[in-house]
């Protein structure tokens, strides 16, 4: 027989896990959203970065990718916030960030590289720390394999219980 806690620690995973996934499908829509819009080739320069008080971040690879963005900004934001209802997305921010290190090079090498050739730089559009093993039946964050990533699903999941509480 299963006690009370048993009972409720498995409501709030199943709860919590819901709102993962719904977090990952919006991590997971850049592409089609840029493809939607016009622009399928800033979506592989850029990704989504974080998602923070309704603002969406969005880190890109060059200068050139933040232009062609912001030309569809509006119309991004729309989609955005006609697909994900319940995230209350306010706006879009844009911001320049570096490549993923490359593994095989020195990182003083890497800068020099990618000061002399910006075009080589590139974001990937699923970020690793969203692969999990399988989406059918996680229990908990036992399917997550990014450890960082997983501390950081725990930490939002308080973070959400501490705002539904008030």
């Amino acid at each position: 027989m299963k006690t009370a806690g048993d009972i409720l620690s498995a409501i709030f995973d199943e709860r919590f896990v819901k709102k993962a996934r719904g977090y990952s499908k919006f991590f997971d829509s850049w592409i089609d959203i840029t493809a939607k819009n016009g622009i399928a080739a800033a979506g592989d320069h850029s990704r989504i970065k974080d998602l923070d008080r309704g603002i969406i971040k969005i880190e890109m690879d060059h200068p050139g990718w933040k232009q062609i963005i912001q030309t569809k900004q509006s119309k991004l934001l729309n989609d955005f916030r006609m697909r994900f209802p319940e995230l209350d997305i306010s706006g879009i921010s844009l911001i320049l960030g570096k490549s993923e290190p490359q593994d095989n090079i020195p990182e003083e090498q890497q800068e020099i590289q990618l000061n002399n050739n910006p075009s080589s730089n590139s974001v990937s559009s699923v970020p690793p720390c969203l692969r999990v093993n399988s989406c059918e039946n996680i229990n908990g964050f036992d399917a997550i394999e990014d450890e960082e990533f997983k501390e950081k699903l725990r930490s939002l999941g308080q973070s959400i219980n501490a705002r539904e509480k008030l």
